[in-house]
């Protein structure tokens, strides 16, 4: 999603720390303290996972179909379907319309494309939308050829946000339960989502986070997930100034990995947080000529 603006970041009622806080927004708090120009983003983020949590926390499990199926390692083909989900499609709508909002108050979404998904939230046709931006996901884990309009830029973002919880609550029950054991392919197995991060674990092993259901999987540390190149010359990367994080860019296609550096240990990768902690380094990446 487009960087928010910055400057003179309001006061949200996400600024009064609950009784209950989850580790993601502890450490967004820290992080506008110790990176005040990020501090907007955060917000935004801490608000965005609000929404996410309170629909995630009654998403059902899916079909028990799903054990019957295994990840095909020749074809990036989603093994958990998105009929095996007992999705409430009032929540769907609602948080379509509530990631809107979020969007829209932190100025990352013009006036004309917030009137449009709300307007698409409220269309009976919304099941339809949403089933067809899940079964078109990343075949080969490689962007597709064709230019998406604006609009189709915008509405995969939105979509992505609003259907997280619905994904993520599947990625922490069934993902652990797949065998992966021969999965080398660059899309998520569980839901065929194309890599948002990635985290390099303690072993020195490289982990892509799906930016959809946010599972992990193990994927070769050099090679980039987006096009195969393996050349190591044709890999560029460079860190942030705490070392804390990594970027891994690829000289072929021209797009960029972001990386949480977790060798020490202190702690896993957190999306919600490294993905803002890194605006930073998206922006060098962008300078640079390249693409997230």
């Amino acid at each position: 999603v487009t960087t928010p603006k910055t400057d003179h970041a309001p006061e949200r009622p996400a600024d009064r720390p609950s009784r209950a806080e989850s580790r993601e927004v502890r450490e967004l708090r820290e992080l506008k303290n110790t990176q005040p120009d990020l501090a907007s983003a955060a917000d935004m983020q801490i608000e965005l996972l609000g929404a996410q949590k309170r629909i995630q926390s009654r998403v059902p499990l899916p079909s028990a179909a799903f054990d019957r199926r295994k990840p095909d390692n020749h074809r990036c083909r989603p093994v958990l379907q998105l009929a095996d989900i007992p999705i409430d499609w009032t929540d769907v709508r609602l948080m379509i319309r509530q990631t809107a909002d979020i969007l829209r108050r932190f100025d990352t979404l013009e006036q004309p494309d917030y009137d449009r998904i709300q307007a698409l939230a409220r269309d009976g046709q919304i099941e339809a939308v949403v089933t067809g931006w899940y079964d078109t996901a990343m075949a080969s884990g490689v962007r597709k050829a064709e230019v998406n309009t604006h609009e189709a830029e915008i509405l995969n973002q939105v979509l992505a946000l609003a259907m997280r919880p619905f994904l993520a609550r599947c990625a922490e029950a069934l993902l652990p339960r797949l065998e992966l054991s021969e999965w080398r392919q660059p899309c998520c197995p569980l839901c065929g989502g194309e890599p948002e991060f990635a985290y390099i674990n303690p072993a020195a092993e490289r982990l892509l986070i799906c930016g959809r259901c946010t599972g992990q999987w193990l994927f070769d540390p050099i090679t980039c997930p987006f096009c195969a190149n393996s050349n190591r010359a044709r890999i560029t990367s460079f860190t942030s100034r705490d070392g804390r994080y990594r970027l891994y860019a690829c000289d072929e296609c021209h797009r960029y990995l972001k990386a949480f550096d977790g060798r020490d240990g202190s702690r896993p990768a957190l999306l919600a947080v490294d993905s803002i902690a890194t605006l930073p380094l998206d922006a060098a990446a962008i300078q640079r000529g390249y693409q997230g």
